[in-house]
């Protein structure tokens, strides 16, 4: 029965006459319990804080790499667009770089299409290190391309093969990072725990944005053109074989694990179909997608496109600019978990309104500052930007995994993220330029990022507060045995049977009936 179903009939049953409560207690108890069965002790998940720490590392690494991956080629767009495009333009040289980094955005919901509902079906760990292999693959391969002066135009048909690789196993990389670590964290923290995926974006675009500055520091043009690019890229090799050994040496998650046991006990798990699937998850997979679109225009807009804006719309250093995103994006990486760990006390709704309310009101202020040219208001701006994507980074990992039920959660997060960053995220740069240049105005980023901020506010409105409550389709999920305890104890101190007093005087046998029920029923017994 869906969340929606169950809700609507909860809704539609009669409220209880107090009354009639106190006068026929034991009947009500037993209505009560069989509307609302009683959790036992077994019932909750129970992962205890070193696994969940090491399952998170490991979501993390991947992640890390994916986007370490991607911000070399956004950092080294200029040089990557010398090297494969020739031209006597550099505008042209610039955006046909970007237009093959969108091209690999395309391939992206295909792997979530197919990755999706593999990691429903076979696993969450094992497609996850399949999309680790791939992503290091394809960087890999990026950095052995000849030049568009050694080969010609297998230049740059290499370079996007490489890039649709790249692109193809992204498809299935977010999705399953964010479903791994939601799954094995606690209730309570999950936006804790889910701010270690954003983290590890950030570490991936600092590691990115660091060698690129260290390369450009001590490289002339020349020596970068013709072999300093290649770097980056084939570091990815080694970092891909660390992740895969990470991944390889943990379980899959106590949620997924549930759903085998089911299976093998005989429960029905209908093949992924896209008609049934799209029908009954259409409003979530909608959400979710626009949240994504907010989400990756601004994050795109700041960590991918800036370093281009800073250099050839302002004539800012490149080096300097790289530098400067460093120590911003280091200083969130300092705040993410302290933001996500308020997100489980104050909800996530709160925080993702405040970001989008500050990306509306910030946005255009912060891009004048840029403007100024001087270093401090160019810092002072990126980091303005910079606290507002801080309230998606630090809760986008728990919010997303939480729309959707257990048993279609890869698919339908896999899928409409990647739809969402494919048409929107992967475009954000080739669409910022293109505004820039066509209209002359270098306030169009800003506007751009101000229009998806205003309609992702309004798809806050409407999903669901999730914050320390558990995921649709699984079982609670706490850290210790002790909690879980906890857990089923509190069950007897709500309800309608528990703002009564324990006997009512002159029914002794409605009375004896409420005794006989209560002790039937004690936690402990409950419990074991």
């Amino acid at each position: 029965m869906s969340a929606e179903t169950t809700q609507a009939a909860s809704e539609s049953e009669p409220e209880w006459d107090p009354e009639a409560v106190r006068r026929h207690r034991g009947l009500f108890r037993v209505i009560e319990r069989r509307r609302n069965p009683k959790l036992r002790q077994s019932d909750i998940t129970v992962t205890e804080e070193p696994t969940v720490r090491r399952a998170v590392k490991a979501a993390m690494l991947g992640n890390a790499m994916e986007w370490f991956d991607f911000g070399i080629y956004s950092y080294m767009a200029v040089t990557l667009g010398k090297v494969f495009f020739p031209s006597g333009n550099p505008t042209a040289q610039t955006l046909a770089s970007f237009g093959a980094f969108a091209a690999a955005f395309l391939l992206r919901p295909i792997g979530g299409f197919v990755f999706g509902p593999l990691g429903d079906r076979i696993g969450r760990k094992k497609v996850l290190s399949l999309t680790m292999i791939m992503m290091a693959l394809g960087t890999f391969g990026i950095g052995l391309v000849p030049s568009y002066a050694a080969i010609g135009i297998w230049a740059p048909v290499l370079l996007l093969l490489f890039r649709v690789i790249q692109g193809f196993s992204t498809g299935g990389e977010y999705g399953g990072a964010a479903t791994f670590i939601a799954e094995y964290a606690p209730d309570k923290k999950r936006g804790f725990f889910g701010s270690y995926l954003e983290f590890g974006t950030l570490a991936g675009y600092v590691g990115a944005a660091g060698l690129v500055t260290v390369l450009t520091t001590f490289l002339d043009d020349s020596a970068m053109t013709s072999w300093g690019w290649r770097v980056p890229f084939l570091v990815a090799g080694p970092l891909g074989l660390i992740g895969l050994y990470m991944r390889l040496k943990l379980e899959d998650t106590p949620a997924y694990q549930e759903l085998e046991r089911e299976q093998e006990m005989g429960a029905d798990r209908p093949k992924f179909r896209f008609g049934p699937f799209f029908r009954e998850h259409w409003r979530a997979l909608m959400l979710c997608m626009i949240l994504v679109a907010a989400y990756d225009i601004a994050d795109y807009g700041l960590l991918s496109y800036m370093p281009t804006y800073l250099t050839d719309e302002l004539n800012y250093g490149s080096t300097a600019g790289l530098v400067a995103l460093v120590i911003v994006m280091v200083v969130l990486m300092c705040l993410v978990h302290p933001l996500g760990t308020l997100s489980d006390r104050v909800g996530r709704k709160p925080i993702l309104l405040a970001g989008m309310a500050g990306f509306v009101v910030l946005t255009v202020p912060a891009f004048l500052l840029l403007r100024s040219g001087g270093h401090v208001a160019i810092y002072a701006g990126l980091l303005l930007l910079g606290l507002c994507l801080l309230t998606f980074l630090a809760t986008m990992s728990a919010v997303l995994p939480a729309l959707f039920p257990t048993e279609v959660r890869y698919s339908a997060l896999a899928i409409s993220f990647n739809v969402a960053g494919s048409l929107f995220g992967g475009t954000t740069p080739l669409v910022m330029e293109g505004l820039t240049s066509a209209t002359g105005n270098n306030l169009m980023p800003a506007f751009y990022i101000m229009l998806a901020a205003v309609v992702g506010a309004v798809a806050v409105l409407f999903i669901k507060e999730t914050a320390r409550q558990p995921l649709e389709g699984s079982p609670p999920s706490v850290g210790t045995k002790e909690e879980a305890a906890a857990l089923v104890a509190a069950q007897y101190t709500r309800g309608p049977l528990s703002q009564l007093p324990a006997e009512t005087p002159g029914v002794t046998q409605a009375g004896s009936t409420a005794q006989r029920a209560q002790r039937e029923e004690t936690p402990e017994t409950t419990a074991a």
